[in-house]
């Protein structure tokens, strides 16, 4: 027989779509050629595959090769693909039997002794190899990833030569073994002095899922509070930890397997491009958005920000998914984080502060505020005010703040109330749901309304502040939004005021 099928997967964003790998020993001068639309380290793998099928003691076939990975109109790029030609190379030469192939993907980079090294998105590979019902063949180096898959069926080689003893004798290759997971201790909402305020709305995002805004002078805490959200959010689900794992397997930044329960937090600089907020290049890899999915997203100092990588975040805090495109091909990330962002009320920093340091007029105020445009803010639920601390607060024998574990035993008491509700946060509420869930009475609709006028919002930033005001019901256990719960939720439309960013 001359001719082998071997599969294996590629990489699309995160998708693992099946490849075919169809190896062809024909008459003519011995050449090797591969088609099927590889790029450069796909084109190097015949040097290599050459090389490791002779270091294992193995024949290289002196025949004219032609390697096909199908479809044909999918990219194939990286290594990956190494371990799969070189087993259809011996496969089609008689070496390996051909019917061991079949239950089998095969993924792995060669080195020229056989070695077998990893790859990455292994993860995505697994998910889809469990779901169509074959077992993987990997590296060693990426057995503990793969292995987070429990319904997978993956084992793990060190060299082509065990994979090749493998299916010549039918023996199993070693299983790879998960790390025991490990909770690192997260910052605690207890190092938090004073700040009331901000601690509720913090407490208020996480029970919601909301989106947060936070505004004060340079060192009042802001960095500091939103650092310890994480540690308010309920424990991600299984299925929520895969997807936030499998994009980390993609981008390149290397998975820890011991810690991939952990939400996300990425807090990236403020002179960070667009392209590094949501992903691209020529083989697009996900961005700072979509690397904290299911996670939080922190943005420091806002109107420093680009305003065209601000810009970018409009539709994926909307829709939790972003598309890049290029000319060649596209790929979708998704993008489910919870934003928030921080900034200085002027550009002194000082606006507002009782002791009247600030000299920023109120034209440089307007436009230090115009840096970040009214649709973003209108996104974004909570706008809060962060005042500087008295010194008194801040001294060692000051009473501490509550600690993250009783304010999150509150939380997850609100997001089960919304979990058997609706089975999702009330930030993630969509317009109908929104009107069977969070249902006002005929005199706090008419303060709603009269709050609209005054502040001038969009039925966008109205629906939030339902949704809001029903987060809030939610942490007092209450089964009906109260007028209590409505108008500490308009208050927290501060940047829809002007208030915050007055100068003293």
């Amino acid at each position: 027989m001359n001719l082998a099928l071997v599969h294996s997967r590629a990489r699309t964003g995160v998708r693992a779509p099946a490849v075919r790998v169809e190896v062809h020993l024909g008459g003519g001068l011995p050449s090797m050629s591969i088609v099927g639309l590889p790029e450069a380290a796909v084109r190097e793998a015949k040097d290599r595959v050459r090389a490791a099928i002779q270091c294992a003691q193995l024949e290289f076939p002196a025949r004219r090769i032609t390697v096909n990975l199908a479809p044909a109109d999918l990219p194939k790029g990286g290594g990956r693909f190494d371990l799969p030609i070189a087993l259809g190379i011996l496969a089609a030469s008689g070496q390996v039997p051909l019917e061991a192939l079949n239950e089998y993907e095969f993924l792995g980079e060669l080195g020229l002794t056989g070695q077998l090294r990893e790859v990455d998105g292994v993860l995505p590979a697994a998910l889809a190899a469990a779901d169509a019902g074959r077992k993987l063949i990997i590296p060693a180096g990426n057995g503990a990833e793969a292995a987070l898959v429990g319904r997978a069926e993956v084992q793990v080689a060190r060299t082509l030569l065990e994979v090749c003893a493998m299916l010549s004798t039918g023996a199993s290759l070693p299983a790879p073994v998960a790390p025991p997971p490990v909770r690192l201790p997260g910052p605690d909402l207890r190092d938090v002095r004073g700040q009331l305020h901000a601690r509720r709305a913090l407490e208020v995002a996480a029970a919601g899922g909301h989106h947060l805004l936070l505004i004060g002078p340079p060192g009042c805490g802001k960095s500091l509070l939103a650092a310890r959200l994480p540690g308010l959010l309920p424990e991600a689900s299984e299925e929520e930890a895969l997807e936030s794992a499998a994009i980390t397997s993609i981008s390149g930044r290397g998975l820890d397997p011991a810690n991939w329960r952990a939400r996300p937090f990425r807090s990236p600089h403020h002179t960070a491009s667009a392209v590094a907020l949501v992903g691209g290049g020529a083989d697009p890899r996900p961005g700072e958005i979509s690397l904290a999915h299911h996670g939080v997203l922190f943005l420091d100092e806002l109107p420093e920000w680009e305003r065209r990588a601000l810009e970018v975040l409009r539709e994926p805090l909307e829709s939790g998914v972003v598309t890049v495109s290029r000319a060649a091909r596209s790929a979708e990330f998704p993008a489910r984080f919870q934003l928030v962002a921080a900034m200085n009320p002027c550009p002194c920093g000082w606006a507002g502060d009782p002791s009247g340091r600030c000299q920023c007029s109120p034209d440089v105020v307007r436009r230090y505020r115009g840096r970040v445009s009214g649709p973003l803010l209108d996104r974004i639920d909570l706008h809060v005010e962060v005042p500087r601390l008295p010194p008194a607060e801040l001294r060692p024998d000051a009473p501490e703040g509550e600690p993250s574990d009783i304010v999150r035993a509150r939380v997850l008491q609100a997001r089960a109330l919304q979990d058997a509700r609706a089975g999702k946060p009330n930030a993630r509420l969509g317009q109908a749901e929104t009107s069977v869930t969070c249902r006002l009475s005929n005199p706090d609709h008419a303060l709603l309304e009269h709050a609209v006028e005054q502040l001038q919002l969009s039925a966008r930033s109205m629906h939030r502040i339902v949704r809001v005001a029903r987060t809030i019901a939610d942490l007092a256990d209450s089964p009906h939004i109260r007028t209590p719960h409505l108008t500490e939720a308009i208050g927290y439309r501060r940047m829809d005021r002007g208030v915050a960013l007055e100068p003293a």
